[in-house]
């Protein structure tokens, strides 16, 4: 299991479009740059979420911690938000964060939007490469995590760590739990 420094948890700066903006979505680890001529020096990290509540944004931003982590060396994190991700992000990456709240008993119609555009762009071209999913819901994300297992088992992606079904206010433990998952998938595209 990946575990925090001393300090707790940190993020890496990231970059943003102006005084007072948002960032931009691109966060990295003390990793060079991705590629060197034609030979890439970093593995690539896309985090996919949506995040409409306070309660999401908190989940995504342990997540991003954790998979920014200053001791995670040779990994770039891309964020995307599920309604911008596009098949070549999924093309681009070598491993996937995916968050979304369960909605109505399935999961979020963003997430499913998609995976409904990346779907056969990337079938053949990302089998095998390893996912981390949470989900979060008022009361129940059985059948959003169903949902998206069909979906990234249609996709033959490899489950790096077990899903995260949160449920209720976000708690310490929640977000300690969405650090780790972050770190921990993170972590494994560093060691190759």
């Amino acid at each position: 299991m990946w575990s925090r420094g001393a300090g707790g948890r940190t993020s890496s700066p990231c970059r943003t479009t102006g005084r007072g903006s948002r960032p931009t979505g691109c966060w990295r680890s003390s990793a060079p740059s991705r590629t060197t001529g034609s030979v890439r020096a970093v593995a690539r990290l896309l985090i996919v979420h949506h995040t409409p509540s306070p309660a999401m944004h908190s989940l995504f931003e342990a997540v991003r911690a954790g998979a920014t982590d200053p001791q995670i060396e040779g990994v770039e994190v891309v964020a995307r938000p599920a309604l911008v991700a596009s098949a070549v992000d999924v093309l681009e990456a070598d491993g996937y964060l995916l968050g979304a709240p369960a909605n109505l008993g399935y999961m979020a119609g963003a997430l499913k939007h998609f995976f409904d555009t990346v779907y056969y762009p990337c079938l053949d071209a990302t089998v095998g490469r390893p996912y981390g999913v949470w989900v979060h819901g008022n009361d129940d994300t059985a059948g959003a995590l169903a949902g998206i297992d069909k979906i990234v088992t249609g996709l033959r992606w490899r489950a790096a760590q077990a899903p995260l079904s949160l449920v209720g206010p976000p708690s310490q433990d929640d977000l300690d739990a969405c650090w780790e998952l972050g770190a921990a998938v993170s972590a494994g595209l560093a060691a190759g």
